[in-house]
This record gives C-alpha cells, sequence and structure tokens, in this order.
C-alpha cells in the first residue's frame, strides 16, 4: 500500500500537474470505485482544481465549489499520468480523470477492487474523513510519546494504526522499528523514554529521508513517481526476510499474519530472539528455534 512518502510525492507530482486546471470529464471505468453518491459524481466536470493535499494514505484532489475527490489506492491501485487523448490501460484501469493537458489515470491490479474515489462537499465533511493520526515529521516528540501511550498496543500496531499516526503502513514501520532497534512485539506502554525518544526520531528520519528519495526517482523519470512500490533492495528489512540485515549481517526475520508479514532483525531488534511466527510456530512446536543463533 501506498504509504506516505508514496503519497506525498503523488501529491506534489499531481499539483506541479493540475492546479489551476479545469477537470474537463470524469470517467468511471469500474461501478464499484465510487463510494458516495452525494453530490452527484457529474458535478465534478468542469470545475478547476484549487489544489491537492494528502489526508492519511488518500489524495485529495480540491475542486472550486468547495468539492473534494478523494482517492484511497488501498494496496494495489496507482496513479498513472498519460498524455491527452492516450487510451487508459486494459481492465485495471478504474477510472480516468481527463484534464486539458492529459489524463489521470486510477488503475488497481488484481482482483480484488479495494481502491475506491468519495466525493465530498465541504472542508467539514473532508475533515470528518480524516483518521486523525498525527504527521510526525511535522510534529513534536511529547505529541508523539503522548500518540504513543494512549493505547497499549505493540510497537507495530501502534505506527500503522491511521488514529495514532498518518500515512504509516505495513512497509515503513518496518524500516522505522529496524532503525529505532526496537522489537515489533514491544508494548507501547512499556517503553521508557530513551526508546521513546529513539523512536520518534526513527519514525521522522524515515519517513523524511524516503520521502526525499521518491521525490529525485520522480524527478528523474520526468517529474512522476513511475515505480511506487512498498518492496525496495534499499530497504533494510521490508521484504528482505531471509537476506543479511545491513547492520549486522544475521538473516532478516518475519512474523505472518493474514495478508500481512512483519519483517525484523534479531539480532539488532529483539536480542538474538525469533519472534513466534503464526503459522511456523504452531507448527514446528517444541522444535521452534528460540533464538537466531539457533539457526547458525
Amino acid at each position: 500500500m501506498p504509504e506516505l512518502p508514496d503519497v506525498t510525492v503523488y501529491v506534489e507530482s499531481l499539483a506541479a500537474k493540475l492546479r489551476g486546471t479545469t477537470l474537463l470529464r470524469l470517467r468511471l471505468l469500474n461501478p464499484f470505485l465510487l463510494r458516495t453518491a452525494l453530490p452527484p459524481i457529474a458535478s465534478v466536470e468542469g470545475r478547476r482544481v484549487l489544489g491537492v493535499e494528502r489526508l492519511g494514505k488518500r489524495v485529495v484532489l480540491g475542486l472550486d465549489g468547495e468539492l473534494f475527490l478523494v482517492i484511497h489506492l488501498m494496496v494495489a491501485g496507482r496513479l498513472r499520468w498519460l498524455a491527452a487523448g492516450a487510451k487508459p490501460p486494459g481492465r485495471i484501469a478504474l477510472a480516468a480523470f481527463e484534464f486539458e493537458g492529459g489524463t489521470l489515470v486510477l488503475t488497481e491490479a488484481g482482483s480484488r477492487r479495494r481502491a475506491s474515489l468519495h466525493l465530498l462537499a465541504g472542508r467539514a465533511a473532508l475533515a470528518a474523513a480524516d483518521p486523525g493520526g498525527i504527521d510526525v515529521p511535522g510534529g513534536t516528540l511529547a505529541e508523539f510519546a503522548a500518540r504513543l501511550i494512549s493505547e497499549n498496543h505493540t510497537l507495530k500496531r501502534a505506527l500503522t494504526n491511521p488514529r495514532l499516526f498518518s500515512g504509516i503502513g505495513n512497509s515503513y514501520s518496518d524500516e522505522i522499528l529496524h532503525r529505532a532497534r526496537l522489537s515489533p512485539l514491544a508494548l507501547t506502554r512499556a517503553l521508557d523514554a530513551a526508546s521513546t525518544a529513539r523512536l520518534f526520531e526513527a519514525t521522522r528520519g524515515v519517513l523524511t529521508e524516503w520521502t526525499a528519495r521518491l521525490r529525485d526517482e520522480a524527478l528523474r523519470a520526468g517529474g512522476w513517481p513511475e515505480q511506487v512500490t512498498a518492496f525496495r533492495p534499499e530497504m533494510a528489512v521490508h521484504g528482505r526476510y531471509g537476506q543479511p540485515c545491513p547492520v549486522c549481517g544475521s538473516p532478516v526475520q518475519r512474523i505472518q499474519h493474514a495478508d500481512n508479514e512483519t519483517n525484523y532483525c534479531a539480532r539488532c531488534q529483539t536480542g538474538g530472539k525469533l519472534l513466534a511466527d503464526r503459522v511456523l510456530s504452531q507448527l514446528l512446536k517444541s522444535s521452534w528455534p528460540r533464538y537466531i543463533d539457533d539457526l547458525e
């Protein structure tokens, strides 16, 4: 799922192309994409784009008349920019937003249709759609600490809770926890002040650095993010199960639950202890290795 760095670069790229232009036509290519009935979606046509915003992991197009198109990409949704008159790509295209200078196409790979489009009227309606998480890069340690201990959950769950922190998902939470040298299963209210400060700096650093990296990539690609993915070879642990940790060289470990996978380094983050995987640890039971050294 595109997270804060990816969505920020989408927003910046869209703002450069669309601010002040007119949405000529909106074509819905999949009937399940639109999740609101009022205002009618046809009312956006002929309106100027006044701005582009990020709302958590959502992209918001602000139109005159206080109308807001809210795009949630979910896991497999992506945005493409095509030249005016170009044909959207096959069955993966869900919507085409036709502007004077080109067409913005919302696509979604796979057969599961999770991406969504909402049309909201008024700034109050847009605010009501905000889950309420704080933007860590622009916040303070005190704000971060207060949100962190407002509920007693694992660090992984807390970081990815959109009501607590804005724009952080599975990918960057793994990177943040690795940099902070903290276990994904540590409890928020069990952290001492030093660990909380370290987690705050890691969160701010990872999000800021990756936003800058993706912004540079988009500029080199002509001003548009072409390769939006949750798995990047430059990442320390996310998506790198079995590969060496860039800090200590130990193989990256994982915890699998449903569709999600948490990656971590046992030596850097858990004192060498292997965290129980709900599938493998139950299958192996007493044979489940408890420490990273048991694998070597």
